[in-house]
C-alpha cells in the first residue's frame, strides 16, 4: 500500500506596506501645489508677514494682553465663518449669517434680562432660533429651488427689522449673567489650560500614530513616519508657546487685580474645530457633502439626498451663526441693533474664503475658518494699533479677500489644465 506525501503550497510572500519616503512624500506635496492645491498656505504665509510687520512697527503688538485680545476679537466672527463653510462647500452663500447671530443674541438677551430665564434656558433658545432660521432658509433654496443669494439677502434685511423688534426698537439690552459674560470676559486658570494643552497635544497625535497604523495594517499609502512625527512635533510646539504667552501676568495693575490664563473662548474654539472637523472628514454625511458640493447631479444620481444636505448645511451655519450671537453678547455684555450688523458678514465670508475655502464649493475645511478669522483679527487689531481709520481696514481687508478669491479662482484653473481638479 503506497503512501502519497500531501503537497504543502507554498506561502505567498508577504505584501510590502506601500509607504512613502520623505523625499516623495516632499515630491507630492509640491506636485500638489503645481498643480493649484493652495490649500491655506497662502493665508497661513499672509498671516505670518503680517505678524512680523505688525510687530516691527509696533512690539506691544505681540505683548501677552495684546496676543489674549486677537483671540477675544476675533472669536465671533471665526465662529460664523466656521458654520459658513458647510454652505459654501456647497457653492451656496449665506448673507443673513451676521444678522442671524444678531436675533440669537437677542433673543438670548430678551429672556435672560426681561424675562428673568436661567442661562440654560436663554442659550437652548438662542440656539433653537438658529436651527429654525436655518431650517427655513434651507428648504426655500433646497424646495423651493430659490437661489440662495436672493433668499439670504431677503433674510439679510428682515432680520434687521426682527432685531429690533425683540429689543424695542434702539434699546441696548444688557448681558448680566455670570455664565454667559464669563465667555469671553474670564480665563481658564493657568494649571487647567495647561491641562488641556496637554490633552489637545495627545489626543491630536494619538489620532495621527492611529491613522498611520491603521493604513499600515490595511496595506495602504500612509506618510513617511517622520513627517507625521513632524506634523505632531509641530502642533506641540504651536500649543505650548500659545498657552505659555495666554498665561503670562496681562494685568497692569498686578496689586490690584491678576489676569492669567486662556480665554474660556478658546477651548470652546478648539472643541467645535474638532466636532465639525470630524463630521466633515470622518463621517458619511460630510462625505456626502463634498459630493454635493462637487456635482450636485452627479451626487443625486448615486443616491445622495441632495434637498437634504443643503437644509442640514443652512442649519448647521445658522446654530454657528447663533453660537457666534452668543459670544458677542458675551463680549459687549449687551445686545443692541448693530449686534451682528455692521461688518460682521464681511468679515466672516473673508475668514472663510481667505482662510482657503473655495466659493465655487467642493473644497474647504473648517480650520480654513479659523486661519482667515486670525488673518482678519489681525489685520483689524494691527490697524488699531497704528491708528488707521476704518477706511484703510476696511481696504486692506477687502484687498486681502480679493487676494484670497484671485488666488482661489488660479489655483482652479491650474486645476483644471493639470487634471487635479
Amino acid at each position: 500500500m503506497s503512501t502519497s506525501t500531501p503537497t504543502v503550497a507554498p506561502r505567498e510572500a508577504p505584501t510590502p506596506v506601500p509607504t512613502r519616503t520623505v523625499a516623495e512624500h516632499l515630491q507630492n506635496y509640491f506636485g500638489r501645489l503645481r498643480g493649484g492645491d493652495m490649500g491655506a498656505l497662502p493665508a497661513v504665509f499672509g498671516l505670518v508677514a503680517l505678524c512680523i510687520t505688525f510687530t516691527i512697527a509696533r512690539p506691544e503688538f505681540f505683548s501677552a494682553i495684546n496676543f489674549a485680545n486677537l483671540f477675544i476679537q476675533g472669536a465671533a466672527v471665526t465662529l460664523i465663518a466656521m458654520g459658513l463653510v458647510f454652505v459654501l462647500l456647497l457653492g451656496e452663500i449665506d448673507l443673513s449669517a451676521g444678522y442671524a447671530s444678531g436675533v440669537c443674541a437677542s433673543v438670548l438677551a430678551v429672556l435672560l434680562t426681561l424675562h428673568g430665564w436661567p442661562w440654560y434656558g436663554a442659550l437652548a433658545a438662542a440656539l433653537a432660533a438658529g436651527a429654525v432660521i436655518g431650517l427655513v432658509l434651507g428648504v426655500l433654496v433646497a424646495k423651493m429651488g430659490i437661489p440662495s443669494f436672493v433668499v439670504t439677502l431677503a433674510a439679510f434685511l428682515a432680520f434687521q427689522g426682527v432685531v429690533l423688534l425683540l429689543i424695542k426698537g434702539g434699546t441696548n439690552v444688557s448681558v448680566q449673567d455670570k455664565v454667559i459674560v464669563a465667555i469671553e470676559n474670564s480665563n481658564v486658570p493657568p494649571a487647567l489650560g495647561w491641562l488641556l494643552a496637554a490633552i489637545a497635544v495627545g489626543g491630536y497625535a494619538a489620532v495621527q500614530l492611529v491613522r498611520y497604523r491603521g493604513r499600515m495594517a490595511r496595506g495602504l499609502v500612509a506618510d513617511p513616519f517622520l513627517v507625521v512625527l513632524g506634523r505632531i512635533a509641530a502642533v506641540a510646539v504651536l500649543v505650548t508657546v500659545t498657552t505659555y504667552i495666554l498665561n503670562l501676568e496681562r494685568s497692569i495693575n498686578t496689586l490690584i487685580s491678576s489676569t492669567k490664563g486662556m480665554p474660556i473662548v478658546v477651548p470652546l474654539i478648539v472643541v467645535l474645530l474638532v466636532v465639525l472637523t470630524f463630521v466633515l472628514q470622518r463621517t458619511v454625511y460630510g462625505r456626502h457633502i463634498f459630493a454635493v458640493g462637487g456635482n450636485a447631479e452627479a451626487a443625486r444620481r448615486a443616491g445622495i439626498n441632495v434637498d437634504r444636505i443643503k437644509i442640514s448645511v443652512f442649519v448647521i451655519c445658522s446654530l454657528m451663526a447663533a453660537v457666534g450671537g452668543v459670544v458677542a453678547a458675551s463680549r459687549g455684555q449687551s445686545v443692541d441693533p448693530n449686534t451682528g450688523g455692521s461688518n460682521v458678514l464681511l468679515y466672516a465670508v473673508g475668514a472663510a474664503v481667505i482662510g482657503g475655502t473655495s466659493l465655487f464649493g467642493g473644497k474647504g475645511r473648517i480650520l480654513d475658518a479659523v486661519i482667515g478669522g486670525a488673518v482678519v483679527a489681525v489685520i483689524d487689531n494691527g490697524m488699531n494699533l497704528l491708528g488707521f481709520n476704518s477706511g484703510i481696514k476696511y481696504m486692506l481687508t477687502g484687498l486681502v479677500l480679493l487676494g484670497a478669491a484671485v488666488v482661489d479662482a488660479l489655483s482652479r484653473r491650474r486645476s483644471a489644465a493639470t487634471g487635479h481638479g
